[in-house]
């Protein structure tokens, strides 16, 4: 499974990369230097999901199995289609899914991520830790989203893209989807291991 994930990984990425030199070329030869700007920022994104990778690794910190192969689509779905192709301006419901897409995932990543660094104590009810791991997961996917939209911020400003269209209210309504995907996939996650648990005494007895 594992060497199954490094191939398709692999083969998003070079897909991607292939495209994107594709654009740039075109509006290298159309003057579009806009255009080339959210290009270049794309191909700048996909080092992304292998660098934080890198980092978890060395910290031992536990990422989901296709955390790779998931960012890089995120990143074609946003920049590419979103950007590049103008999804954003074709489909209104594009941004609000993305920012949909990106609160439950990042609320998955830091469940992942919080299995490595806090273990449950005898004398803490399973309800109260499940609780708190899905609180946490949740902060960690609004904390995320609060950062993505600074990063649009300074696409925005530094390569002229345009993934802030409708200022303070664009921003809040992005918000807004991040931390309601998060609370569902959080009572989803929290409902998910109660059953598990009770399962298991059920069993147990």
């Amino acid at each position: 499974m594992k060497v199954k994930n490094v191939k398709l990984t692999i083969a998003a990425l070079v897909v991607f990369q292939i495209i994107l030199v594709i654009s740039a070329i075109i509006n290298i030869m159309s003057r579009d230097w806009k255009g080339l700007g959210s290009v270049a920022l794309a191909i700048v994104c996909t080092t992304l999901p292998f660098i934080v990778y890198a980092i978890a690794n060395k910290k031992k910190i536990m990422l989901p199995p296709r955390f790779k192969l998931v960012l890089l689509l995120f990143i074609f779905l946003s920049l590419y289609l979103g950007e590049i192709i103008k999804f954003y301006d074709r489909f209104w419901w594009w941004d609000l899914l993305l920012h949909g897409i990106f609160g439950s995932y990042a609320t998955i990543v830091g469940l992942y991520i919080i299995k490595e660094i806090i273990t449950k104590e005898k004398e803490v009810t399973d309800k109260r830790f499940n609780f708190f791991k899905v609180t946490f997961a949740s902060s960690f996917s609004i904390t995320l989203g609060t950062l993505w939209e600074v990063f649009e911020f300074l696409g925005d400003y530094f390569f002229k893209t345009t993934m802030v269209k409708g200022g303070i209210e664009d921003t809040a309504t992005d918000l807004i989807a991040k931390i309601l995907a998060a609370f569902i996939t959080s009572v989803i996650f929290y409902l998910k291991d109660l059953k598990k648990v009770r399962g298991i005494k059920n069993n147990s007895i």
